[in-house]
């Protein structure tokens, strides 16, 4: 019976939109100003790269439009891929999406809120005497062990919410969304009309043309700005349960995305209005604060760090929330075309894979204990860059193949716009092997070894169809 349930068609323009901005605004628009400000040393630099990142980011939004106004379904990137290219592509997507894109990003955003959380109610230590050990020298599973499993908590509780059914975890993200935006508000007013701001010292303009910031540093700084973005895609993974998804979906993403520009401007202005950057680089140097809560501080002292540590929780809960929602979408794709497990191809009695779930949620809760907090994001970001610039290749690719198909949505400034962020991406992929070596290596060892997992599925049900 399961087998034989179809995904229902029953969300609009607006849960769309909700979706696309709940999966961007997470942890990136209160942390990673300060890895910014590590790497740029300069206000004005800062905002450029929120900026640009922001363009990009609209170019490839703009781009993939194109390709989910032709191909719409569920299963998003995964679906567009095997269209354009092949399975072999198409799965190595899926895989990378579940071994570190996806679930990468469920993770990290469960650890900050589980960081906030404990600033608010500190949690019990644990296992403090295994707090050094570690496999390889590089992932340390039992340090801040109270912390982690708070954050494995909350993703095996949002998983079930999910698993009941779509529209409670869609009507949780939309509630969230509505109390975050109501609190970055009132940081941005009260922040920039506060007598603790000087934002005379802070936008050195001359800073553009110094010479002190290099093209590989600003590509690294972006790293962070790219984290701080990275989400949008996500909705075209519920393309099957979209009204009119060939319309909706380029509409979505395209509003979305500029909602969370302008949010992001604004907020960071405010950070810079509040803090210097020697501050900045000093709160990224500590290790364990976050730029917010220092900003707050600034001017409402241990109240506002109450507030702010309260308003963390709510953002990344509600994009942990939405993150898991959308994530599971292309395993329940990939399996129904035999290219994933069999059984994570089921819907449950609630018309939601919920066996695909499950599993994401597992694995993301094992990557919980992998890893700190920006090296998990440097390596979604890799990761996840590397088919962004494959699908928004196939804009062309497709113009080729299908001239004469309807295209609800045309990228517009073609052939400039999607060529420019393929060529961002593959500078910021050539980039991050030199600068981050250690988190591209791991990207590309995870996603490499997809490889013998896909022919061992092919080999297996090539068998089971011969037993036939």
């Amino acid at each position: 019976m399961g087998n034989q349930r179809k995904l229902v068609r029953t969300l609009g323009l607006g849960y769309v939109i909700i979706f696309v901005v709940a999966n961007i605004i997470g942890s990136g628009v209160y942390k990673k100003i300060a890895p910014m400000a590590a790497e740029l040393h300069s206000s004005v630099w800062i905002l450029m790269a929120w900026i640009v990142g922001g363009i990009i980011t609209l170019f490839g939004a703009l781009s993939n439009a194109e390709v989910a106004g032709l191909l719409a379904d569920t299963g998003g990137e995964f679906v567009y891929l095997k269209r354009i290219y092949n399975r072999f592509f198409a799965f190595l997507y899926g895989w990378s999406l579940f071994t570190i894109i996806q679930t990468a990003t469920i993770s990290s955003l469960a650890y900050v809120f589980a960081q906030s959380l404990n600033s608010i109610i500190p949690l019990p230590e644990m296992f403090t005497s295994l707090q050094h050990f570690s496999i390889g020298g590089i992932f340390f599973p039992f340090q801040d062990f109270g912390v982690k499993l708070a954050a494995i908590l909350l993703i095996l509780l949002l998983t079930g919410l999910n698993i009941s059914g779509l529209k409670s975890g869609a009507g949780t993200s939309k509630a969230i969304m509505l109390m975050v935006f109501v609190g970055l508000g009132v940081i941005v007013v009260f922040g920039l009309t506060s007598n603790t701001g000087q934002p005379a010292n802070r936008m050195v303009v001359s800073d553009l043309t110094s010479g002190a910031v290099t093209l590989s540093s600003f590509y690294t700084a972006m790293l962070a700005a790219f984290w701080a973005y990275q989400g949008w895609v996500s909705v075209g993974f519920i393309g099957g349960e979209v009204k009119d998804a060939k319309k909706t979906i380029p509409k979505g993403i395209v509003m979305g995305v500029l909602v969370v520009i302008f949010i992001y401007l604004l907020v960071n202005v405010t950070y810079l209005t509040l803090l210097s950057i020697p501050q900045l680089e000093q709160i990224h140097a500590a290790g364990n604060q976050i730029a917010a809560v220092e900003a707050v501080r600034s001017f409402w002292g241990t109240g506002g760090v109450l507030f702010i540590s309260l308003l963390i929780l709510l953002t990344t809960l509600g994009c942990t929330n939405a993150s898991i929602l959308t994530g599971a979408r292309p395993y329940y794709a990939m399996a129904r075309e035999r290219l994933f497990f069999s059984g994570i191809g089921k819907l449950n009695t609630t018309n939601v894979p919920g066996n695909s779930l499950l599993w994401q949620g597992l694995w993301a809760s094992v990557l919980v204990l992998s890893g700190t907090f920006d090296q998990l994001t440097d390596m979604v970001i890799f990761a996840v860059f590397i088919f962004y610039g494959a699908t928004t290749l196939g804009v062309f690719i497709l113009r080729r193949k299908m001239p004469d198909a309807h295209r609800p949505y045309k990228v517009w400034g073609y052939p400039y716009v999607p060529a420019i962020f393929i060529l961002f991406c593959i500078g910021l992929f050539i980039n991050t092997i030199v600068t981050r070596p250690r988190e591209a290596g791991i990207g590309v060892i995870l996603i490499l070894l997809g490889i013998p997992v896909y022919f061992f599925l092919k080999r297996k049900y090539s068998k089971s169809e011969e037993e036939q």
